[in-house]
């Protein structure tokens, strides 16, 4: 499986994932960027897998779906918010594609409440849930959902996972991180590293699960230079941590 980033929008990705006579992509959010791609990789569209409802994600499915006829994957709470959704999923489904693509279908509420990651091939697809170096705003779900999502769910996939998020947002989480954690050399060696591809023109994502562990505060809510950001210590739990976490963020300039 080739995996290409489609950049969108103003820092939006979409993930074009590629076999030999087929393609799937993942939160298209607009059409046109999309089809260069299809184009270019000269297979045809075979699926669409959404990660969650929001605009900036599904805006490109309605006309792909005219031109190519191909079903649309996404969580079954969002059955009547992603356009032309025709595969509902709940946590767990697992689902075969064409070519051997085979994914399964986590859910991870916090971000929205049908957020879903698709995980297979040694790939995470995550949405607005785990970005790297960060993680998305709480706009639907409770931060005990976001801490549960990001620490459970995605926290049991293995170091090696890639993870492919749907922004372009790296450089300033890792401002936060550094924040939260001035003297740590991991943050410090990455944001010298992202600076450098971003300078080239690359993208920084994707990223190993390993990487987000040792960089990603909200994938460090146990550590004690975490919880001493806030003065605090072994007492509060994981989520009330992330909460203390995800707060700053939303007001950090």
């Amino acid at each position: 499986m080739e995996v290409i980033s489609i950049p969108c929008l103003r820092d939006n990705y979409a993930w074009l994932l590629v076999v030999h006579d087929g393609c799937v992509v993942v939160d298209p959010s607009e059409a046109g960027p999309v089809e260069a791609a299809i184009a270019a990789a000269r297979v045809p569209l075979r699926a669409i897998l959404a990660t969650h409802h929001h605009p900036d994600h599904v805006g490109g499915i309605e006309a792909l779906v005219e031109a190519h006829g191909v079903p649309v994957y996404g969580h079954v709470h969002d059955e009547d918010r992603i356009p032309r959704l025709s595969r509902p999923l709940s946590h767990g489904d697992r689902f075969d594609l064409h070519g051997g693509l085979a994914f399964e279908a986590l859910h991870v509420p916090g971000h929205t409440l049908g957020a879903v990651t698709y995980v297979g091939h040694g790939w995470a697809f995550t949405g607005d849930t785990l970005f790297t170096a960060g993680c998305g705003r709480l706009f639907e779900g409770t931060a005990a959902q976001m801490h549960a999502s990001l620490n459970g769910v995605l926290g049991a996939l293995p170091d090696e996972t890639w993870i492919a998020c749907g922004h372009e947002y790296t450089a300033s989480n890792l401002r936060f991180a550094a924040h939260v954690e001035p003297d740590q050399p991991a943050i410090l060696a990455r944001i010298a590293h992202v600076a450098a591809l971003r300078q080239e023109g690359k993208p920084s994502v994707p990223a190993r699960l390993g990487e987000e562990r040792a960089t990603n505060p909200f994938l460090r809510v146990d550590v004690p230079a975490v919880r001493a950001h806030f003065g605090l210590g072994a007492g509060p739990t994981g989520a009330e941590v992330f909460a203390a976490l995800r707060a700053e963020k939303d007001s950090f300039q």
